[in-house]
Order: C-alpha cells, then structure tokens, then sequence
C-alpha cells in the first residue's frame, strides 16, 4: 500500500504518508514533527505538498516545522480557514500549543483531483472537512468524519449534526472493499462500517 501512518501527539492524532513512486504528500501532520521526519526517511520519497481534511488543532501541530524543512505547500478547504488561523487559540483552551501554520497555498474544492487523491467535501465534523479517496487502491483518507465503529463529533460550534450524517450516507456509497483511514483509531473499511456501526446502523442521536 504506497501510505505509512504514525500517530502523534497527545490526541493520538493520525498523520499519513502517501505516495506513488518518489512523490508524495503529508496528510494531517499533527504533531511530533520528528516522527514525521523518520517515517519520510524510512519511505524514501520526497513530499510535494501538505493536504488537511480539516484544520482542528489537531491535525495541523506539526504543519509549521515541516511546511518549513520543506519548503511545502498546504491545501486545505476555505470552509476552514478560521480554524486554520485559530488553530494555537483554540488549542490553548485545552492546555496545549500549536506553531502558528503558514498561509494556505491554496484551497481544495469537491471534485478536483490533489496529488493522485480525489477530494470529497465531507461537513458536519467541521464546515470544511475533506476527505481523500483513491479509488485505484481502494482508500480513503476520511479524517474525522467515520471512524472504526464511530463516527466524528458534532458537538462543536461549528458542526452541523444534518451534514454530518449528508457526509456518512455519501462514504456508505463506496465500494465496501475500500479501506477507510481515519484520523483517530484503527484502519476499517466501508463494508464494516455499514453492516457493524451502531451510528450508521441506528442513526445519529
């Protein structure tokens, strides 16, 4: 599978790797910068670009250090910028600290095509929640949107409980053979999630 995982930081946050060949991208680089680094080596390929499902603080603590080690664009939906720009604010109210990440290069939209990766735009957990659907090696990067026998939060300010569910009927369409990668917790697939979550099964409270 051309992707690697290292879960980092105090929220067991999912960072990922993706490539084809020597090129590739960092997925939700959310702390320990330094872990990053060594699973980059250890890959052996060349990062083009930082892409963001969703800019909660999260998912975002390392994108500052390696944005700069790098020289790296990151992309994420506009829907998001607020909690891009609030990002060590917000992190703060939890009693930690996030390097303030640099300016986006650039916003993805739903439809378009990043880096080999389809972008879905996936709101209710956050307003620009993305996901990253290959669907050549049948994977999706679903961020904090469908978890393993969960789904994401919709308790926050700005989660919207109806799109949430909009979103979780969307990734139901897939092939039940695609693995889901998610930004928390161990890898599942649709097929699982469809016949064995209890969210998906009995609905959102």
């Amino acid at each position: 599978m051309p992707y690697a995982t290292r879960t980092v930081g105090p929220l067991a946050e999912n960072a990922y790797l993706y490539w084809r060949g020597n090129e590739g991208v960092l997925i939700d680089p959310g702390d320990e910068p330094e872990a990053i680094e060594a699973a980059l080596k250890a890959a052996g390929f060349s990062p083009q670009a930082i892409l963001l499902t969703h800019a909660h603080f999260d998912h975002l603590g390392a994108v500052a250090p390696l944005a700069q080690a790098h020289g790296l664009p990151v992309y994420l939906h506009q829907d998001d910028l607020w909690l891009y720009q609030h990002a060590d604010e917000l992190a703060r109210a939890y009693g930690l600290r996030v390097p303030k990440p640099p300016p986006p290069a650039g916003f993805l939209e739903e439809g378009e095509t990043a880096f080999g990766l389809q972008v879905l735009h996936l709101p209710g957990h956050s307003p620009g929640h993305l996901g990253f659907y290959d669907p050549e090696e049948g994977l999706l990067f679903s961020g904090d949107v469908l978890f393993r026998g969960s789904v994401g939060r919709y308790d926050f300010p700005n989660s919207d409980r109806e799109a949430l569910w909009h979103s979780l009927k969307r990734l139901l369409a897939l092939p039940e053979a695609t693995r889901v990668l998610p930004g928390h917790g161990e890898p599942t697939t649709i097929g699982r999630e469809a016949r064995e979550n209890p969210f998906l099964l009995g609905g959102l409270p």
